[in-house]
């Protein structure tokens, strides 16, 4: 058997195993609620909407059409995981083009685990003159050590502290496209 072929068994072993947190369904009435939370707060800001990439690109795209008032977006992508499913030393792949100066800031993420990666990013951003950062996560795991030292203005749901995949969330790189969230099982 080649690599690729095992490793495409191993892939659908990982999604047959796994248990189904969140559904398609549910995962659209959590981004609705959050659209008219952040549409109140934010539509007289003028804010500059950023996912964090990848992860928050499948949030994003499904929040931004629900903000019906003005908005630029941008995008930024820092990442601790690259493929893999350890958090290592923070690398900056991409800055924002737009200038954050005296902006408010909304940055859209998948998950907050212990909070590294979007700590950097919002110091980042209130380095770079942003006027307020505010920051929308779909998933907060319930973590007691966490590293950001902020609450989360937006958050769409929690989950246990297992490690989950789909809805812009990836397992290895693969499955962040796969509607609904799951969790690995547990061996």
């Amino acid at each position: 058997m080649n690599n690729q072929k095992k490793s495409d068994e191993n892939y659908h072993k990982v999604l047959e195993d796994a248990e189904l947190l969140y559904t398609n369904v549910q995962i659209h009435n959590i981004v609705e609620d959050i659209a008219k939370a952040v549409s109140k707060k934010l539509e007289d800001t003028n804010p500059i909407v950023m996912p964090v990439m990848i992860g928050g690109l499948i949030t994003a795209g499904q929040l931004i059409p629900k903000l019906n008032f003005p908005l630029e977006v941008d995008y930024i992508h820092a990442t601790r995981y690259s493929s893999s499913t350890q958090g290592g030393k923070l690398v900056w792949l991409k800055k924002p083009d737009k200038s954050l100066l005296d902006r408010t800031i909304l940055l859209i993420d998948d998950i907050l685990d212990e909070g590294i990666t979007l700590s950097e990013i919002i110091t980042y951003c209130y380095s770079n003159g942003a006027k307020n950062v505010l920051t929308f996560v779909l998933v907060k795991k319930e973590l007691e050590n966490r590293k950001l030292k902020r609450d989360i203005d937006f958050v769409g749901t929690t989950v246990p502290n297992v490690y989950v995949f789909g809805q812009g969330m990836d397992y290895c790189e693969y499955y962040r496209n796969i509607n609904g969230i799951y969790a690995i099982k547990k061996v």
